[in-house]
Order: structure tokens, then sequence, then C-alpha cells
């Protein structure tokens, strides 16, 4: 369990350094957030990546600030102190305010229409089913489930709708893991090279073989009428799409998968009744979500946020997601995994203008691998103590680095 952290008013001149928790705050940041939220909603700490922001804490708080319009998502307001890393380079919808953002977003929203992505079932459902018998050919009845599946359905179903399959999904996953940290090192500066790099050579090379998919067609709009979607635009385009498709839902199902093998009152319930897959689903979602902040937001001016002022000149703002599925005023027994439960309004996805696009995509992909899942593996267990697994460093993404699981 995370221990308390060092005591510190959230206007102090020292920041609250998380990092002095150590290892456990990365395993088990809960515990540190509830802390900090009974002090106020509000705290300046210092990230273990060792970037310094503002935390905004509590389900209401955290949801009002992502849909709070004061608070700038383009990264030239970040101040020249803060040693941070963007994840994209170009122009994204991660990186914009309207109506830039409300422009970007119309772009991909007819990916992920409900017939959209209704239409993607029987694919997913095969893909998902391919992967779990490559899994039950393992002669020792073991694997590691991140590998298995959770990283490699959403790659390929996000690679699919983009419409490149031929992806160096290695090396692009390589790319991802050190840039979805955060710091501001010379290994992130060579993954963002890397990645944009390569990810300018797809486009070009789209460009000369389109097809009918969701990257051809945003290639169309660039060359057709640049004044809708540029150069920038269209490669900030490409490695959000790619990176937010796979990250989150991989996460969403190993979270999910363990959170149920670790509850086996929840796991049996499940298998009673395979109808409970939906608000299942919502609760993985509330009870270890695939995000546990959201990305950068920067003041441009002094903002009041619960109460608290938060200079303006770039200082980060973060809502923790992760946080405010745990609050109890809104949650009843918030650290219970209860998949009966009615967990409809987290903000796993967000909230506001900048709601995940592929939150129904996402949902389907996590229904249908966790479904199968059990199906397959009637005997499914937890092949390690919980507390003895790895977790992906930093504090955008939640999820274990490995999952292994055993069926004998």
């Amino acid at each position: 369990m995370g221990t308390a952290p060092p005591a510190g008013a959230a206007d102090s001149a020292e920041p609250i350094d998380l990092a002095a928790i150590g290892d456990d705050f990365t395993r088990d940041p809960y515990p540190v957030y509830e802390r900090l939220r009974a002090r106020g909603p509000v705290h300046r700490v210092r990230l273990p990546e060792g970037t310094v922001v503002w935390l905004v804490l509590g389900y209401e708080e955290v949801r009002a600030a992502l849909a709070d319009t004061r608070l700038s998502k383009e990264w030239r307001h970040a101040s020249p102190a803060q040693q941070v890393q963007a994840v994209t380079t170009g122009v994204s919808m991660l990186r914009a305010n309207a109506p830039q953002h409300t422009r970007l977003r119309a772009l991909v929203a007819r990916a992920f229409t409900a017939r959209r992505v209704s239409s993607l079932a029987p694919r997913i459902r095969e893909i998902t089913t391919q992967l779990l018998e490559t899994m039950r050919e393992e002669p020792q009845g073991r694997a590691d489930l991140v590998e298995a599946l959770s990283f490699p359905l959403p790659m390929t179903v996000i690679c699919e709708l983009l419409g490149v399959p031929f992806l160096e999904r290695d090396a692009f996953r390589g790319w991802s893991d050190v840039l979805v940290v955060g710091a501001a090192t010379p290994r992130t500066a060579d993954a963002l090279a890397g990645m944009t790099s390569y990810l300018a050579g797809l486009v070009e090379t789209k460009r000369g073989r389109p097809g009918d998919d969701l990257l051809s067609d945003l290639i169309a709009v660039s060359d057709e009428d640049g004044d809708r979607l540029s150069g920038e635009e269209l490669l900030g385009m490409a490695q959000v799409l790619l990176i937010a498709g796979y990250e989150t839902t991989a996460n969403l199902i190993s979270n999910g998968v363990l959170a149920l093998l670790t509850h086996p009152e929840q796991l049996a319930a499940l298998r009673a009744d395979p109808a409970l897959i939906d608000p299942a689903v919502e609760e993985m979602l509330r009870y270890e979500g695939p995000l546990e902040v959201a990305t950068f937001r920067f003041t441009v001016e002094p903002v009041e946020i619960a109460g608290t002022v938060v200079p303006g000149g770039g200082e980060i703002v973060l809502p923790v997601i992760a946080d405010a599925g745990r609050d109890p005023a809104r949650f009843d027994r918030p650290g219970r995994f209860d998949i009966t439960r009615d967990a409809r309004g987290h903000v796993a996805f967000g909230h506001g203008s900048h709601f995940c696009p592929g939150a129904a995509l996402a949902r389907l992909e996590a229904r249908t691998a966790v479904r199968a899942l059990l199906e397959t593996f009637p005997a499914l267990e937890l092949d390690a103590h919980p507390a003895a697994l790895a977790w992906r460093p930093g504090t955008l993404l939640r999820g274990p680095r490995s999952l292994p699981v055993r069926w004998h």
C-alpha cells in the first residue's frame, strides 16, 4: 500500500515530493491520493518523473477541470522551466484548443460512430479468437496476458482501422513506452524523433497507395484542402490515433482481468452471468482505469480551481482521473470492486470536449476480450502474487508491465 505523503499545503513554496514515496506510489497510488484529497482538492506536487504540477483531486473537481476552457491544451503555453516531453509532435487533438480542436475532432469522428464501431465487432471477435487459440497452445499452460492478448488485440484493430497493417509494431511500441512517461531526457527525444520519422514515411507510402481506411481519408483531406488539415496536423493525428488506439485499451484489458482474478467472488459472478459484462467493464474503468491522470493542461493566466489560485505562466494542471473514480462522495465504498454496481458517470475516458472519441471502440474490445478469455479458459488464475507485479512507470498510464496467468 502507498504511504502518506509528506505534510505540506497546496500553495507551499516546496511541492510535495511524490517521488520520495518510492515504488509504493507506482504500485498503489490510491491511498496517497486519498490522503491528499482529505486535505484539499488542489496540491502542488513533484511527480516521480520529476515534473512539478498542480494535481486536482475529487470527482466533481476533476470533472470540472477536465471541461475548464481556461486551461490550455497548447504546448506553446508550457513554462520553459518545466522539464517535460510531449508524447506527440505536430498538431493534434491532444495539443489543441477550440476551434482547432473542434475541426480536428470532426475529421476522425466518422471513424468512431456507433455504426462504424459495431461493424468492427466480427473482426474484433476473429482477432481475439486467433490470439486465444495461440495462447492455448502454450505447452506449460502459462502466458503473459499483456503479450498474448491485451497488447496485440487493440494494436491490430487500430492498425487495420487506420490502414497500416504493416506497422513495425515492436519499434512503435518501444517508442510509445518511452514517450508516455513524459520525462524530458535524451532517450525520449530520440524516441519522438524515431516515431516522427517513421510515421512521416508511412504517410508518404499511403499517399502513393491510398486505400479504404481512415489514414487515406485524412491524407485525401490534406491533399485536397490544405486549409483543413496541414502536414503537421496529419502527422499529429496519426501519432495520437495509433498511440491512444492501443495504449488505453491494452491497459483496460489487463487491469480488468487483474481485478477479476484478485476478486474471485466477482469473477464467479461474471462467469455465472455473462450478461454482467457491460457493467463489469464500466466497473473496471472506474476501479482501475487505463489512465491515472489526464494529459497536460497549462495555465495562460492565474486560474482559481476549487478555491486555490494556480499561477499563470504555463503551470501544469493535472486532473487525477484515478482519484475521481475512488471518491466516496460520488461512489459508495469506492475501494470495493463490484461488477454489479452502477459505475456510469466515471471519467475514465475524460469529460467535456476532450472526451475520448474512441471510447465505444475500447469498450467493445474490452467486452469481447474478457468474455472470450473467460470462456476459453475456465480455470484461469493469476500466476504471480499481485504485490510482485511491475507497473508501468510514469503517472499518465495505469497498467502492469506484464500479467502472468495460468490455466491448468
